[in-house]
């Protein structure tokens, strides 16, 4: 079973050391991340729940580690995450069943360890 976590974590470390080795394409990344992140006419938080349905839908584990958290970190309740594992689901049939129950566990560990740091 992954430690999300600890994936979160070692992901935050690798893309700190991919930014040192290509600091023009995650330069590019991140201020496109931010910028599609930032409050709007859709708060931060549906923003990241809707990350989070695409990452789950999009069968990325490394995805999910990264909008449980920061889904967590944007205020999102536990029901929403859990609504959102649902629409996700609707969305992507059977393999998104399998990435929501990754996600779940996401949460619940994050959840364990005191939301998102």
């Amino acid at each position: 079973m992954t430690n999300y976590p600890e994936q979160y974590e070692q992901l935050q470390k690798l893309v700190a050391k991919l930014m040192m080795e290509a600091p023009g394409t995650l330069g590019g990344f991140r201020h496109l991340h931010k910028e599609s992140q930032a409050e709007g006419a859709l708060s931060t938080k549906t923003k990241e729940l809707m990350a989070l349905a695409i990452s789950i839908a999009g069968h990325c584990d490394s995805c999910i580690a990264y909008h449980v958290h920061d889904a967590l970190k944007a205020g999102a309740a536990r029901k929403e995450i859990l609504e959102t594992i649902g629409v996700a689901i609707m969305m992507g049939g059977g393999p998104a069943l399998m990435y929501g129950c990754d996600a779940l566990e996401a949460l619940d560990q994050f959840e364990a360890k005191g939301r998102a740091a």
